[in-house]
């Protein structure tokens, strides 16, 4: 839920100095024009670097030089206009965003209720006792009874259209309201004309025709479609709800003296002790202290399977407890949690625009004063070629192009698809933090994995230890020198000799891709590859380099141990292949995508995994740098290139990757870095991803086709295209029902996509 405008904590600086980017909730918004008005205003205000309107999401993403403006002068800007900023307040009685959307549904159901009520008999008459057949009376005051029904329905329900499209004018702009106001202000006082003065037209041997059924009845419509429309897009979102729901609202804390207390769920603070009972959400990210139970973590990972959690392991917020209970200290609180993180990704997705709307967004700017010009265009052909009727009909007709060139369906094509798309990623553990990198992932032809905790599990164990002629006397300097670094393969070794003491170390130092090196007691050692003894000019006996071959081709992992001049010992480390790795790759392939595998391990090792999981193009021993140049190598051949992995050492070549993705149980860096994020770090995700984009694109094709086509349909025969050939005319009141399908038919499209596998 959206409570007051979010700081995205983004501060950079600009030719123009610091500047800090805020998302705010839009308020009045009622089409894509709409949007581009707001984006164009704030665009203009003095100190604002840039600004981004998504229409689906009523927000607005800003970037400013605080010292040049501020919130309150971009409302004030907004206003001017006719729209509203929901601007951060710290007073408790502000009323949220939600609470306002639903404020305004309230009332904008009220007034299509009265609207259509009020419409129902001005049509019937306008329809059915205005030209009476032959030997029928019209009823007496028809002219005026229906005046009397529409004036309230112009006048007060459809009073916003008026004001609204008087704030646009006065900044000489022009929106969907000022269609609707011209459409029905000009049928409206036409009729009223026509009542009090028939005489007028009877002296010039023509009838009187009152068109105050199509003026009612296209507010009605309007307001009608406006109601669906809301209703419907309220729907894209349901994703995002449900995500928030996750979270309870309560939680028990227990304190120093044992007593457990509830409190609400803002209250807890990092190192609380959280009792977890079975059945209850788990409220904030912590690791386990005591107990041990089954946890659904179906909503964050997208896995159906229960994970179980024991001493030492992490919990997250909005996962479900099981049958059993424990207790956890609390780590992550509010905004700091992974739920919170999610949200707000998701959020940030939703509101980000795709590349192809970029055009939409021009073509709705463009779009009113361009039906307006077809519409006095229409008129005038009307009056010079259409005889006795005339204007009369070149008035009906221009009403009917204003009322039915809507750029509504235009202006949700693109974002209500994102909107579902993103939402269904996110309920699949597929995180997707932009719009851009899920409109390009149906181009990827080319997919570049790293091996370790991409391709495997990422928990290396080791599986044998070979020491120079059995000297184990170097056990405490490698163990201690493992201990200082923070490569998986090390901690591998600290976890194989377990609780033995270490010693001190000195000059210690991480030498990227190769392994590291250190100093005790005076003398030099090094852990690492076959490469890093090979540069130091260091001794590899027969004996040790005979058990390294042998366990490289077993698709182990080796890494040396020596001193200044020789190789002490060899280390076999092994990493599983993740069980559903095989199937995923072959998946992938099958898609006619190519698969690469880079890895800094040794030759054999990286064959071997090859040759397990089916890959065909791999690179062994390379270097973080490497992988970006062997990344932009692919582009420069026309690849559209996706990289997936899960170290600081993958973050260059997923920064370089056309899409990139990383895997949830890997580095922070590697998750920022990426667009897309699998939770599970189950690479079957990634085929689902590719799909799921593949949809998503195709949906945006089909609502921009039908928003396109329709106006290209429906402009010339409101215009009366038709007239020469089959004598027929378009009624205005079938103009706004026509406007207000397609809006709805436009986001109902949308939400197919959530039905879709």
């Amino acid at each position: 839920m959206i409570k007051q405008a979010e700081l995205t904590d983004k501060v950079k600086n600009n030719s123009t100095g610091a500047t800090l980017k805020q998302t705010f909730p839009v308020l009045n918004m009622s089409c894509a024009s709409c949007a581009v008005s707001v984006e164009s205003t704030l665009k203009a205000t003095d100190g604002v670097v840039d600004a981004a309107v998504n229409f689906a999401t009523a927000t607005v993403a800003v970037e400013y030089v605080p010292g040049k403006t501020n919130p309150a002068a971009l409302r004030s800007a907004v206003e001017a206009v006719g729209y509203d900023l929901l601007l951060t307040d710290d007073n408790a009685q502000q009323e949220t965003f939600e609470a306002i959307h639903e404020k305004k549904f309230r009332q904008l159901k009220t007034k299509t209720t009265w609207a259509v009520i009020l419409s129902v008999p001005v049509v019937v008459i306008g329809m059915f006792f205005m030209n009476p057949p032959a030997g029928r009376a019209g009823i007496p005051y028809a002219n005026e009874i229906m005046w009397l029904f529409s004036t309230p329905v112009v006048l007060w329900f459809g009073k916003d259209f008026f004001v609204n499209a008087w704030k646009q004018a006065k900044h000489r702009s022009a929106n969907m309201d000022t269609l609707v106001a011209l459409s029905t202000g000009i049928a409206y006082i036409f009729s009223l004309f026509n009542m009090l003065f028939p005489e007028f037209w009877h002296a010039r041997g023509l009838h009187a025709h009152v068109y105050f059924e199509a003026a009612s009845a296209v507010i009605a419509f309007i307001l009608l479609g406006r109601l669906l429309e809301e209703k419907a897009k309220g729907n894209t979102a349901a994703a995002l709800k449900k995500l928030m729901g996750l979270q309870p609202k309560t939680v028990t804390i227990i304190q120093q003296s044992g007593v457990q207390v509830q409190l609400p769920v803002e209250e807890v603070k990092e190192g609380n002790i959280v009792m977890v009972k079975p059945g209850e959400k788990i409220a904030v990210d912590g690791i386990v202290v005591s107990g041990s139970s089954y946890v659904d973590e179906s909503m964050l990972s997208g896995e159906p399977v229960p994970v179980l959690k024991q001493e030492h392991e992490k919990v997250f917020a909005g996962t479900i407890n099981q049958k059993g209970s424990f207790q956890f200290k609390a780590v992550k609180v509010g905004s700091a949690t992974m739920l919170a993180q999610i949200i707000k990704m998701v959020q940030d997705a939703q509101g980000s625009k795709a590349p192809v709307q970029k055009l939409v967004d021009k073509i709705a700017g463009i779009f009113v004063p361009v039906v307006i010009g077809i519409a006095m265009l229409t008129f005038v052909l009307w009056v010079i070629l259409g005889g006795d009727n005339g204007i009369v009909q070149g008035l009906l007709a221009a009403v009917t192009v204003l009322v039915i060139a809507c750029p509504c369906a235009l202006g949700l094509a693109t974002p209500t698809a994102i909107m579902v798309g993103v939402g269904k990623g996110a309920e699949k553990g597929i995180l997707i933090k932009d719009a851009e990198s899920l409109e390009l992932a149906k181009k990827v032809n080319a997919i570049v994995l790293d091996k370790t905790g991409t391709i495997t599990e990422g928990k290396p164990q080791v599986t044998d230890i070979s020491w120079h002629n059995g000297d184990e006397s170097g056990r405490q300097i490698l163990l201690s020198i493992e201990k200082q670094s923070e490569h998986p393969l090390a901690e591998a070794v600290v976890h194989y000799f377990g609780e033995e003491n270490s010693i001190a170390v000195y000059d210690f130092e991480s030498i990227t891709g190769k392994g590291a090196k250190a100093t005790v007691d005076g003398q030099g050692y090094y852990v690492g590859n076959a490469g890093l003894l090979n540069e130091n000019n260091i001794i590899i006996p027969a004996e040790l380099k005979q058990k390294a071959d042998e366990w490289s081709n077993n698709a182990k992992t080796v890494i040396w141990f020596a001193d200044n001049t020789n190789a002490l010992a060899v280390v076999a480390i092994a990493d599983k292949i993740k069980s559903t790795s095989v199937a995923a790759i072959k998946e992938i392939e099958q898609m006619g995508i190519e698969v690469y595998m880079l890895t800094g391990d040794n030759e054999a090792t990286a064959g071997a995994i090859a040759g397990q999981t089916g890959i065909q193009h791999y690179k062994a021993e390379v270097l973080p740098q490497q992988k970006s140049a062997f990344i932009k190598e692919l582009q420069q051949q026309g690849r559209v290139v996706a990289m997936v992995g899960d170290g600081i050492n993958d973050s260059a070549a997923l920064a370089q990757a056309d899409v990139s993705i990383a895997m949830g149980k890997g580095s922070d860096i590697a998750m920022d870095v990426a667009k897309m994020t699998i939770i599970s770090s189950d690479l079957t995700k990634i085929p689902k991803a590719i799909r799921l984009s593949r949809q998503t694109v195709s949906t945006i094709k089909q609502n921009l086709f039908w928003a396109f086509i329709y106006n290209v349909i429906g402009i010339p025969v409101a215009a009366g295209i038709l007239y020469p050939v089959n004598g027929f005319l378009l009624n205005p009141m079938i103009a706004g029902a026509a406007m207000a399908l397609s809006s709805v038919s436009v986001v109902s499209n949308s939400l197919l996509l959530r039905v879709k596998k």
